[in-house]
């Protein structure tokens, strides 16, 4: 089987590499942002409870904030924007204007979505937090690939951080006891060029039985 490498998906996944110099010149406008954000949140996730929620730093003064937070990483400061992904433990008890909205916008009827929500309410707070926190990451990975390849797609480069204190970073943003922070992506233009990755053989990975 021949991989198909003339796509513009493909030409987009093989651009987008993990910037950690950024021109600080660069702005990038609230509704720009909002624009990704929109569509980035197409992605899959569990039960369509959508647990993730976004933090977007364009202040400059805070960014130097989280810059102490995140081991002093220069991309913080530098990059047009920070956007935090937190996840929601308690994103469940948005069932029922999530399954509403379903009904509404035609994707299933009335009693399917009463079906779920009945469901919904009665399996996930049986989960224990840490359950519920590690659907809540799943879903933020998926949301975090897409939006990264939707800013390449506008010309912009990303990175995703993990490496900051996420006990300092929700003390400092006073999050509420169901939200957490998983990972902080910079967005902007890159002042110089990201450097290549190699990739394990597939046979090193992947097994088919």
């Amino acid at each position: 089987m021949t991989v198909q490498t003339d796509s513009r998906l493909y030409e987009i996944m093989k651009a987008r590499k993990s910037v950690r110099l950024y021109d600080p010149s660069v702005e990038i406008p609230k509704e720009e942002i909002e624009e990704l954000l929109t569509m980035a949140v197409s992605a899959p996730s569990s039960s369509n409870l959508q647990s993730w929620r976004f933090l977007v730093i364009q202040d400059q003064d805070i960014k130097k904030e989280v810059r102490g937070i995140a081991n002093n990483q220069a991309q913080v400061e530098d990059a047009s924007a920070v956007i935090a992904i937190l996840g929601d433990v308690d994103a469940y008890k948005k069932v029922e204007q999530i399954y509403t909205q379903n009904v509404e916008e035609g994707h299933m009827d009335e009693s399917i979505k009463e079906r779920t929500v009945s469901g919904t309410n009665k399996f996930y707070p049986a989960m224990t937090k840490e359950t519920r926190m590690n659907i809540a990451s799943f879903d933020a990975g998926l949301v975090s690939m897409q939006l990264m390849l939707l800013a390449k797609e506008r010309g912009y480069d990303t990175i995703t951080m993990g490496g900051f204190s996420k006990e300092q970073f929700a003390a400092r943003f006073e999050l509420p006891e169901n939200l957490f922070p998983i990972v902080l992506i910079a967005i902007g233009q890159a002042a110089a060029p990201a450097f290549g990755t190699s990739r394990l053989p597939l046979e090193e990975t992947t097994t088919f039985i």
